[in-house]
């Protein structure tokens, strides 16, 4: 039976891993999603909504792909009111075009993520731990650090799969944000 590398849930420092690799197979998001309480949903955008790849014009215009198939997955959360936050650090206006187009809440060109997202939890009133927070760069191992469920896309930096509680099968801009938008609409339905 093939083998992948498993981070356990209960955090740990060993050399700056959060977790204890274990050689286990490899839980699905379903899974992931259906073993814990979650209570809210935030994802960075570039390279969690896009491959992290931008297409520039010489005019300078900024373009990015998403893929299409994360709205439908995302409006079945909408429709039971669920939370879902974009939150991202990108200044371009792509973030917030995209986010408008799929109805989502979103806060960008944002100097300090963590402090945008403990904000918002607060007004919310959702605690961290219950929290899934979708990442792949460095500059969301804050935020990954904060909530009780750090998930990293498919093709994340090393130093994010790292921190996370799980790593989807999907890579960004590839259907990362269906897949975890489906596991958690399919955990409560």
């Amino acid at each position: 039976m093939p083998q992948s590398v498993y981070i356990s849930q209960q955090p740990r420092d060993h050399g700056g891993l959060r977790g204890s690799v274990h050689s286990r197979k490899r839980q699905t998001t379903a899974q992931f999603v259906r073993n814990h309480s979650v209570h809210a949903l935030v994802l960075d955008f570039d390279g969690v909504f896009t491959d992290n790849r931008v297409i520039l014009t010489a005019d300078g215009t900024e373009s990015v792909i998403c893929d299409r198939s994360d709205g439908l997955a995302i409006h079945t959360l909408q429709q039971r009111g669920f939370p879902i936050l974009v939150l991202s650090a990108e200044t371009c206006p792509i973030v917030r075009v995209r986010c408008q187009k799929l109805g989502l809440e979103c806060i960008h060109s944002c100097a300090n993520k963590l402090a945008a997202l403990q904000s918002w939890l607060k007004k919310k009133d959702i605690e961290p731990r219950y929290t899934i927070f979708v990442g792949n760069d460095v500059n969301d191992i804050e935020c990954m650090k904060y909530v009780g469920l750090p998930v990293a896309v498919a093709d994340a930096f090393p130093e994010v799969r790292a921190v996370a509680r799980h790593v989807l099968a999907s890579k960004g801009g590839h259907g990362a944000v269906r897949e975890i938008a489906l596991a958690v609409s399919l955990a409560f339905r």
